[in-house]
C-alpha cells in the first residue's frame, strides 16, 4: 500500500455532518463501499446495510460518549499574558494505567495553537512544569512526555477543579481544520452512546456509529441481526505517520460474550463498527482465539502479522493513508479473504472511494469489510 495510491484530495474531506450537506435526509444519508475478501469493492447506500448482513450476524458497538474535550486556555502562571492555547483532553489515567509515569487522576493532554479561525494547529507540547490556565480557576501543570519519543502528549496534573466539571461547563467538541465550523455535542455521540459511570468517555467520536439512526437499527434487528455492546474510552486521533494509538481504557461485558460465542456456534459473523470495537474485542481474545469478558487497559495495536482472532468484518471510515488505522484494516481484511493478502484490494478499494468522490473523516461516508 503507498500514500501515492491513497493520495487524498482534500476537497473530500466532510466538512459538516451529512444532514447539514443534504437537508431534508439524516444521518445514514451516507454512502458504502463493500470489500467482499479481494473481490472488486461495490457501492451501497448505507441504508442498505441490513440487506448486506444476514440473520443471525452480531454487530458490535461501542457505547463510549464523545466528551467535550476541547478547551480554552493560556499558558503562564498568571503573572503575565501567556500564549493561547487550546487543550485536547484525551485519556485519563487511573492506578491500573500501563505507563508507569502515569499519576491516578493525571490527563494525557495535547497542547494545540488557534488558528484564527475556530480551530487549531499543531504545536510542541512542554516543557515540563508549563502551567495552563483554564476556565473555572483550573491549572494544569505539565509533567512528562506521554511517550518519550514524542513532544505531541504530554501527562499534565489538573487543580482548582475537576476537569470533567470544566469540560461540561466550558468544553466544545474536538474540531479540525478540515471542518467548516462547530458542531454542537450532539452531533458527534452516536445512536449507542451511554454515560459511565465514572463520568468518562472518548475525546473523540466513536464515528463509525454515526450513521446509525433508531430506525436502522430497527431494520437490521427486525432482519435477526444482533447488536453486541462494548466499551472504549479513546484518546485524541494519531497526528503523525504510522504513530500506533495509545492505551485506552476498554470493557467488554460477559453478556456481549455469550452473545458473540452462541452466534459463531450458529454461522454468524462477527462484524465490528468502528476500529475502536476491534481493539475492545481482540484485547479480550485469547491466543487460542476464544473470547471472555475482560476490562481495563489495552495497549494492543493489531497488524497484518498479528492478525484478529475474534473479528469477522469491520464497517469503519475511510482513514488518511498515514493514519495506523489502516494496518488494523488490513488485519480484518487478511482474515475476510480467508488468509490472502489485502494490501492490492485495500488499495483498489481507496482509489474507487477517490475516484467516486467519496468522503472522508468522522462526518463522511464508510467502508463495510466482509468475508468473501
Amino acid at each position: 500500500m503507498t500514500a501515492e495510491v491513497l493520495r487524498v484530495p482534500p476537497e473530500l474531506s466532510a466538512r459538516e455532518p451529512v444532514e447539514q450537506r443534504a437537508p431534508g435526509g439524516g444521518r445514514d444519508a451516507v454512502r458504502l463501499l463493500v470489500s467482499r475478501g479481494t473481490a472488486e469493492p461495490a457501492h451501497h447506500a448505507f441504508r442498505e446495510l441490513p440487506g448486506l448482513l444476514s440473520a443471525g450476524d452480531v454487530l458490535v458497538v461501542n457505547t463510549s460518549r464523545t466528551l467535550p474535550a476541547a478547551l480554552d486556555g493560556r499558558t503562564g502562571d498568571g503573572r503575565g499574558r501567556g500564549e493561547p492555547v487550546v487543550v485536547h483532553f484525551s485519556t485519563r489515567a487511573d492506578r491500573r494505567h500501563p505507563r508507569p509515569e502515569a499519576g491516578a487522576g493525571d490527563w494525557a493532554v495535547e497542547l494545540r495553537t488557534p488558528d484564527g479561525r475556530g480551530s487549531t494547529r499543531q504545536r510542541a507540547g512542554g516543557p515540563a512544569g508549563t502551567v495552563v490556565r483554564l476556565p473555572g480557576g483550573a491549572r494544569l501543570v505539565l509533567r512528562a512526555p506521554v511517550d518519550p519519543g514524542s513532544v505531541r502528549l504530554w501527562w499534565a496534573r489538573a487543580t482548582g477543579a475537576p476537569v470533567l466539571d470544566v469540560m461540561r461547563r466550558h468544553g466544545r467538541p474536538i474540531r479540525y481544520g478540515y471542518t467548516d465550523r462547530d458542531q454542537p455535542l450532539s452531533a458527534y455521540q452516536t445512536v449507542f452512546a451511554v454515560g459511565s459511570p465514572d463520568g468518562g468517555g472518548s475525546a473523540e467520536m466513536p464515528s463509525a456509529a454515526r450513521p446509525f439512526t433508531a430506525s436502522s437499527v430497527a431494520r437490521l434487528v427486525s432482519r435477526g441481526v444482533q447488536i453486541a455492546p462494548v466499551t472504549l474510552h479513546t484518546g485524541v486521533a494519531s497526528a503523525e505517520a504510522y504513530e500506533p494509538p495509545y492505551p485506552e481504557r476498554f470493557v467488554v461485558p460477559p453478556s456481549t460474550v455469550w452473545q458473540i460465542n452462541a452466534a459463531r456456534a450458529g454461522g454468524g459473523r462477527v462484524v465490528a463498527v468502528g476500529t475502536t470495537a476491534v481493539r475492545a474485542l481482540e484485547s479480550a481474545a485469547g491466543a487460542d482465539g476464544r473470547l471472555r469478558a475482560a476490562s481495563g487497559w489495552t495497549d494492543l495495536v493489531v497488524t497484518p502479522e498479528r492478525g484478529v482472532r475474534a473479528v469477522d468484518g469491520l464497517l469503519t471510515g475511510l482513514h488518511e493513508p498515514e493514519a495506523s488505522h489502516l494496518l488494523m484494516l488490513e488485519a480484518v481484511g487478511r482474515a475476510a479473504a480467508g488468509g490472502a493478502a489485502f494490501g492490492d484490494a485495500l488499495c483498489r478499494a481507496y482509489a474507487e472511494a477517490v475516484r467516486h468522490r467519496y468522503l472522508w473523516h468522522e462526518f463522511g461516508d464508510l467502508h463495510l469489510v466482509l468475508p468473501s
